[in-house]
């Protein structure tokens, strides 16, 4: 179970323990009903904040009691295979991935003199990449450089490099996208499956155009094509999608943004990335 909250007072932190406990007992009565008991040893809980703000209270008082039970908050949960820590730094969930792909490659490392070059793409594409890929979307930019030195590796690896040959060159052989450039391009996509509205109800109210909220119908600004950034009051919010989707989104070509055909726009889109500097890697 995971809750959250920007500078909660005692008496706000009541509420949403009680809350929480509202919603336990229901699951509790809800498995009761069905002859199940609910595991309290494999229930977690974390409270998400600055690390200042979640100084000021007690464990004690973040405590949720179930049953007979009282489940402790901890530092870090995994949901859906993404390590989430209390500050939402994600930096233990990157370091284990980034450990993970460098298992794998230390493994595929032994093999390599063995196997075809195809082959060893396929291992390293299903066993890294996939790895780097996944829900790397809600990570914070400033905290992906182990992941884009897995990849650099996992392409020194296909073809041989030593660790002093620039990289660039490979991972445009292999059509990679370095993971800055991998996030923006999963945005994007998201983003202009909304706009052409082939996306779930969920997604689109997530955001909305500028057409839609600007009082000043003439300002260029009020394009359909152009979607509105929430205003933020902290750095947690960042990686979320109503922020980051029209961040990416607004900064491609107006003509890119216009393209309704999904296939053409993936096409298009890969390629505006790859024009983009890679050296800086």
């Amino acid at each position: 179970m995971i809750n959250s909250y920007p500078n909660p007072t005692q008496s706000e932190t009541s509420a949403i323990i009680g809350r929480l406990l509202a919603c336990v007992t229901d699951i509790s009565s809800w498995c009761a009903s069905r002859k199940l008991q609910l595991n309290a040893a494999k229930t977690e809980i974390v409270w998400f904040g600055s690390r200042a703000n979640l100084n000021k209270t007690s464990d004690s008082d973040l405590c949720l009691p179930v049953g007979s039970d009282v489940i402790k908050p901890r530092e870090v949960v995994r949901n859906l295979g993404v390590y989430l820590d209390s500050e939402l730094s994600l930096k233990q969930h990157i370091t284990r991935v980034a450990n993970s792909c460098f298992h794998h490659l230390r493994r595929l490392r032994q093999i390599r003199r063995s196997m075809e070059k195809d082959v060893m793409v396929q291992l390293v594409m299903a066993l890294v990449l996939s790895r780097i890929d996944y829900c790397n979307a809600v990570l914070p930019r400033s905290t992906i450089e182990p992941l884009q030195r897995a990849q650099n590796a996992a392409a020194r690896l296909v073809f041989g490099l030593w660790s002093r040959d620039h990289i660039t060159p490979a991972l445009a052989q292999l059509h990679w996208l370095p993971v800055q450039f991998s996030i923006s391009f999963k945005l994007c996509l998201l983003m202009h499956q909304i706009h052409v509205g082939r996306c779930p109800a969920y997604l689109g109210e997530l955001v909305s155009s500028s057409a839609e909220n600007c009082r000043r119908p003439g300002l260029r600004s009020t394009s359909s094509s152009v979607y509105s950034k929430p205003r933020l009051r902290t750095k947690f919010a960042e990686p979320a999608f109503s922020f980051s989707g029209p961040l990416e989104w607004n900064c491609l070509p107006s003509d890119l943004r216009m393209i309704t055909d999904t296939t053409i726009f993936k096409k298009k889109l890969k390629a505006y990335f790859y024009k983009q500097p890679f050296f800086v890697l």
